[in-house]
């Protein structure tokens, strides 16, 4: 069946301006299914797998609920990480980039307050944050919610702990009944269900197909003994050597030790748990995207939100307790066509979560076999670009182009070498050639971009 055009909806012209700028044309299966009746004012359970259009499909719904005239917070978006409500506000604020005079706050936990304490001054149309940060700013009054028209939770099936539950309660309280509330997710387990019971009026149940088993990604399940896992880890990177991998933990504990001796085995490795600073957290992350690391690793509530475009390979370090989050992880390599690898490791003790996943996938997993008795030694594949960053950024009005200008210009550097650039509020990140970092390095430091001096330094 052929995809609607967003032109078929009753959307704000200036929304479909929005969409056209951004040459989103067709509604993808979830947007199709879900938007009419969001439009309508229903509440709405919807599950898709990452990369789906959740984003896009709640963000026209609550957008075409403002009124940019009422200077009063009309929508929430609760997310359960810092990463994944940046990424969420960034869409929000790409589809609603034609309407005029949206504010949008995002209330973070992990960073300081007095920011947006000061951005709160005058009430955002719409805030996207974590529960525990917005909770805290309702008890402060620096929030208030008694004008809102919708709630949405994204990736509910990650904020069930008991600190969310609470804090979800709360937040509820202070929001009228004749809300819209809107539930997103890739996985729907029964505590979600019952939370939308308590939260949600006779919402409308919209399930895109989740599986992730298309031909493109090539998955391999591997048995060890638990005390080999390392050495069957650092073999299959050896062994594949991929661009790019993201390895999934249980625990931030398990995170933080498998980092730490892939980094002493030689591996272009970062980790990524909730013990490191906002700051810390956006560098790991670039450096990722960059190609100045190629090894990730992290659990599966800390890659939540993550936009990593380009992703080799996944895999798992041990098995997921549930087989929806092993859908979740597959589904993050072979995007858009692309080929994946998704390599994943298990003990005897994890048979019946690799039934599981079996089940759940309606397929026979290949078991492939590891030569244990002689694993090939480490090879680890060194990064060949390393990220200089520059003290200056959106505040400074420095934009990508003028980076490139003064790299390919003053620095007398060719285009080809210079990397990915991601530009913050106040810093820009750069992936250069490694063979000319030292050369780049002094001489920005000795010149200027855009007719400005900006300290320049290295992270990795």
């Amino acid at each position: 069946m052929e995809a609607k055009p967003f032109s078929s909806l009753p959307l704000n012209p200036a929304l479909l301006q929005a969409l056209d700028s951004l040459e989103f044309r067709q509604m993808t299966p979830i947007q199709e299914q879900s938007l009419p009746p969001m439009l309508q004012g229903r509440d709405v359970i919807g599950q898709a797998r990452t990369g789906s259009g959740k984003t896009a499909a709640y963000g026209l719904a609550l957008l075409s609920r403002i009124d940019p005239q009422l200077s009063k917070t009309q929508a929430l978006v609760l997310c359960p990480t810092r990463e994944l409500a940046d990424q969420i506000a960034k869409e929000i604020r790409r589809l609603a980039r034609c309407l005029p005079n949206i504010k949008l706050t995002i209330l973070s936990g992990g960073i300081a307050k007095r920011p947006q304490i000061a951005s709160l001054e005058y009430d955002p149309h719409i805030v996207v944050g974590m529960a525990g940060r917005v909770q805290q700013h309702l008890a402060q009054g620096t929030l208030k919610l008694g004008d809102l028209r919708v709630l949405v939770l994204d990736e509910a099936d990650r904020m069930l702990d008991s600190d969310f539950e609470e804090a979800s309660r709360a937040i509820v309280e202070q929001t009228p009944k004749t809300r819209q509330t809107l539930f997103f997710s890739a996985t729907f387990p029964d505590a979600v269900r019952g939370l939308s019971r308590r939260l949600q009026k006779q919402p409308l149940e919209v399930t895109i197909d989740t599986a992730p088993t298309t031909p493109q990604v090539e998955q391999t399940f591997f048995e060890v003994e638990p005390s080999r896992r390392l050495d069957a880890l650092a073999h299959l990177l050896s062994l594949h050597a991929p661009e790019s991998a993201l390895v999934f933990c249980h625990t931030k504990k398990d995170a933080q030790g498998v980092e730490t001796k892939l980094a002493q085995r030689g591996f272009s490795v970062l980790g990524l748990h909730g013990d490191i600073e906002q700051r810390e957290r956006d560098e790991v992350l670039v450096r990722f995207a960059n190609g100045s690391c190629r090894v990730l690793v992290a659990t599966d509530i800390a890659a939540r939100g993550l936009d990593i475009k380009d992703l080799a390979a996944v895999i798992s370090y041990e098995l997921p307790l549930e087989a929806d989050l092993h859908v979740h992880r597959v589904g993050r390599t072979g995007r858009a066509g692309r080929s994946g690898l998704a390599l994943h490791l298990f003990s005897s003790r994890e048979r019946s979560r690799l039934s599981a996943i079996e089940q759940r996938l309606e397929m026979k997993a290949s078991i492939g076999k590891l030569p244990m008795s002689a694993l090939s030694p480490d090879r680890p594949v060194p990064a060949t670009v390393v990220t200089l960053c520059v003290d200056g950024g959106r505040r400074d009005k420095l934009r990508p182009g003028d980076l490139l200008g003064a790299l390919t210009g003053d620095a007398g550097v060719a285009k080809e070498a210079v990397g990915k650039i991601s530009t913050f509020d106040t810093r820009t990140y750069f992936a250069i050639d490694k063979r000319q970092a030292k050369t780049v390095l002094q001489k920005l430091r000795e010149g200027k971009i855009k007719g400005k001096n900006f300290r320049v330094r290295p992270i990795d």
